[in-house]
């Protein structure tokens, strides 16, 4: 997924197209879509921020405040299984989580899951 551009650079970028930068030109140049410029630039006229705006979306299942707890139980048994994992995360906190899912957190963690010869 590619990075959400900050509330400076939307506004440096609409500062260069006040300036006279041609709006075509800038979107090649920095690679945002030309609709996205405009519509950057409308909320400028109207005085909006241009910071990006909360999101809807559903709360992680295992919030991040809780990952030092998710941490200790994989230090505990380094060895153990992805299922094994969950199990016990279950246990703790009472939050179930797919061994698929907790591998996408342990891996967005950097833990690794390299099991001992």
């Amino acid at each position: 997924m590619a990075r959400r551009p900050t509330a400076d650079f939307r506004e440096r970028l609409v500062a260069a197209l006040d300036a006279g930068l041609p709006v075509g030109e800038a979107a090649s140049r920095f690679r945002v879509s030309v609709r996205t410029l405009y519509r950057w630039q409308a909320r400028h006229r109207r005085g909006e921020r241009l910071a990006e705006r909360p999101r809807s979306g559903r709360p992680p299942k295992l919030p991040p405040a809780r990952y030092p707890e998710l941490r200790a139980l994989v230090a505990a048994q380094p060895d153990a299984t992805l299922p094994e994992h969950a199990a016990r995360l279950e246990a703790a906190t009472g939050i179930r989580l797919s061994p698929s899912h907790l591998s996408r957190i342990l891996r967005r963690l950097n833990l690794p899951l390299k099991k001992s010869p």
